[in-house]
């Protein structure tokens, strides 16, 4: 089981829901049955009627119920699991997209950033410690059996399977949920969530081959030949855990190159003129500014009070207006206000940048960039989106 949290860009695309069907919703995102759960709950019970028929042979038939009954009660927990995920997730601030039960397990997916280790570590921890608790809570429904019949054989099945989903979910290597309590960790520990992230990615690698080793190394150790059911679903389940791992370092290592882009790289050199001046007065300005260079390569930017930033100059506007009219028109017909509270700073950089751009920019192309006051450039929106895209 995991928890996803997409990347932020300056303009989030909406997030991509799991196809499969809607059956309640939970911290106000959509719970998913997925269409690969069904392949996953026929196999499961199938390999799990061999079992039932072993401990109750006078079943008969009933054993393929039986089977599909702990397989039920198997998803069940994980829906537990994935509800504690989001029910905590939207607790610290994140907005819940889904919850998914697949092939896999499942899976809880959020946006909005997380802003603190403490953040991280809570949201992976409650998955595991619910399944614990139902562990422990099937265990004692167990014990407290006087008799041994098909409904305490399924509290000893819900026992054994959610101590195993909890503990195995505690290792430390993404994309399993101890995988994001050490990147928390490393987090806290150094300050950088990119370092806990490749961390806990490669940790999740060793993990993953060690699924396999684990599934050949014990069966030789005891002296028997390993199971080829076995070996089947530890490679399978390996091979998920080395793509999701992969993906994880992948994706720290984007966000790495993502926090090194900075709003003082990004913009582009601007001139102010004062409210008032003349289209003449801006170009001339701008070519000064220029000093021989290419003029087109500066954006007008028109000032208020204190020379504040309060729009630009629109190219296209000023192409319109003839040679003949440019010593007597303003710059205020042919300049497109900057949205209010939009400006960043030079030193602004990284996920806090694309966040303020993503929820201050209002849709506008282009930003200020102000340094105690003083207009220092243009950040262009189309810029930074490619700069990101290049990551």
């Amino acid at each position: 089981m995991t928890t996803s949290e997409p990347a932020s860009t300056p303009a989030p695309p909406a997030p991509q829901r799991s196809k499969g069907f809607v059956i309640g919703r939970v911290a106000g995102a959509p719970v998913i049955v997925t269409r690969s759960w069904f392949l996953a709950a026929f196999i499961l019970t199938i390999l799990f009627v061999p079992n039932v028929q072993a401990l109750a042979p006078g079943l008969g038939a009933g054993a393929y119920l039986v089977a599909f009954a702990f397989v039920l009660l198997l998803f069940g927990s994980v829906f537990l699991h994935e509800a504690a995920h989001a029910l905590v997730a939207r607790a610290r601030g994140q907005n819940v997209t889904e919850l998914a039960v697949t092939l896999w397990g499942g899976h809880t997916a959020y946006t909005g950033g997380l802003g603190r280790p403490l953040d991280g570590f809570l949201v992976a921890v409650v998955g595991p410690l619910t399944n614990l608790a139902l562990a422990a809570g099937f265990w004692f429904a167990y014990q407290a059996s006087p008799v041994l019949n098909v409904p305490t054989l399924l509290l000893y099945a819900g026992a054994l399977s959610n101590a195993f989903v909890g503990a195995f979910n505690l290792l430390p290597g993404l994309p399993l949920d101890g995988g994001q309590i050490l990147e928390s960790i490393v987090w806290a520990g150094t300050g950088k969530r990119t370092t806990g992230t490749i961390i806990a990615g490669w940790v999740g690698r060793v993990v993953a081959v060690g699924v396999l080793v684990w599934a050949l190394a014990v069966p030789f150790v005891q002296g028997t030949t390993p199971r080829l059911t076995t070996v089947l679903w530890s490679a399978l389940i390996g091979a998920f855990l080395w793509a999701g791992a992969g993906a994880a370092i992948t994706n720290g290592l984007r966000r790495e190159a993502i926090d090194g882009l900075s709003a003082a790289a990004l913009a582009g050199p601007a001139v102010l003129v004062p409210l008032g001046s003349t289209v003449a007065g801006a170009l001339s300005a701008r070519a000064a500014a220029a000093g021989g260079g290419v003029p087109a390569h500066y954006v007008v930017v028109v000032g208020g009070h204190d020379d504040a930033p309060v729009a630009v100059l629109d190219g296209d506007a000023v192409d319109a207006v003839p040679a003949s009219a440019r010593e007597l028109t303003q710059v205020d017909a042919v300049a497109v206000p900057f949205v209010p509270g939009s400006a960043v700073h030079p030193e602004m950089s990284g996920t806090a940048l694309l966040t303020h751009l993503a929820q201050r920019s209002g849709g506008a192309r282009l930003v200020p960039v102000v340094d105690a006051g003083r207009v220092t450039g243009v950040l262009d929106l189309a810029d930074v989106a490619r700069a990101v895209r290049a990551t």
